[in-house]
């Protein structure tokens, strides 16, 4: 018998499947059941899933990461711009997760940033490109916000970059504290992608991108965290447990624990007696019984300083042979 399907048949079969009143001698009641199963078939659902990029993120879960990074970002730029003296905007582009090799041949020159990020276990990266690295270190350094064409850091260099880094981890810091206090610290700086091995090639990470401008420049900026190292904190990545933890900081308690805190906290005072100018040859040549003119006058108040910052003005006095600071009112600059 012939498989093969005549016009007639064909038709009777298109017929049928439209809904349209076939003969009954044709198919009957097999053509029927035959076009409901394929009515079925075609309803289906199904999506298409890697195994080699498998999904270890919920959506929710990475929405919560972004509003995270967005914090960040935000509060990056700010403590940036404080530090360089001049306006920082880092911006959040993307957040994905990818295998951690498919985030390494994304990069091309750039400094990298191994970290460690306790509580959790394990490392993370904070890539920054060269570009973007000395156009802030020469804006930091009073320049006009050059950049070198070069692909390493001096010894000089190197600890302005890490004062740059240790400004973004308070921002990393006050971001995640709603979901975990973290305490992250520098580990080693790289300068190429090969020597940053902080997971394996196939294991998925957490590629985040940002856009740092410092004046007219432009440059990227990215965070790769390891899902490993996420992975004890992803039942608290939740948009409600981030949004509740987020509303304990309006309770009075929390705001009582707060204040007590803060009043707990040791604050440095020194009182600033005067200030003068001497050339090195004069500095090497000190005594002891030289005299030094100040240029502070003796009918003046002198100012007490609080955390280097000019907060008081008053006179030194005597109590019980010691010498003391009488406060006379707040500092006023003239």
């Amino acid at each position: 018998m012939s498989e093969i399907l005549s016009q007639a048949e064909i038709e009777a079969l298109l017929t049928s499947l439209n809904g349209e009143a076939a003969g009954p001698a044709a198919f009957g009641g097999e053509a029927n059941a035959g076009a409901a199963r394929a009515a079925r078939a075609t309803s289906t659902a199904y999506e298409v899933y890697d195994f080699r990029r498998p999904d270890k993120f919920s959506k929710d879960q990475l929405r919560t990461l972004q509003m995270l990074h967005e914090t960040f970002a935000r509060l990056a730029g700010s403590g940036l711009s404080a530090f360089l003296r001049n306006p920082v905007n880092v911006d959040l582009i993307s957040l994905e997760q990818v295998p951690y090799e498919e985030y390494l041949r994304s990069i091309s020159s750039s400094v990298f940033t191994i970290m460690s990020i306790p509580p959790l276990n394990g490392q993370a990266v904070l890539e920054i490109e060269f570009a973007t690295v000395f156009t802030m270190i020469d804006k930091l350094l009073g320049g006009p916000g050059k950049s070198v064409d070069r692909q390493s850091l001096t010894d000089i260099e190197q600890p302005l970059v890490r004062q740059m880094i240790d400004r973004m981890f308070g921002a990393l810091k006050s971001a995640w504290e709603g979901v975990v206090i973290v305490n992250p610290s520098i580990e080693t700086m790289e300068t190429s992608a090969q020597f940053v091995q902080i997971a394996p090639p196939t294991d998925i990470v957490i590629s985040i991108l940002f856009e740092i401008r410092v004046g007219d420049a432009r440059g990227a900026m990215s965070l790769c965290i390891p899902y490993m190292v996420l992975k004890p904190v992803t039942t608290k990545l939740s948009a409600q447990r981030w949004f509740a933890s987020g509303s304990r900081k309006q309770k009075p308690e929390y705001r009582r624990s707060l204040v007590q805190h803060v009043n707990a906290s040791p604050v440095e005072c020194t009182v600033m007696l005067g200030k003068t100018r001497l050339h090195v040859r004069e500095f090497l040549r000190l005594r002891q019984g030289d005299v030094l003119k100040l240029d502070q006058a003796s009918d003046r108040d002198i100012q007490m300083l609080v955390s280097r910052a000019p907060k008081f003005e008053g006179r030194p006095a005597l109590h019980q042979k010691k010498l003391v600071f009488t406060v006379s009112g707040p500092y006023v600059e003239i």
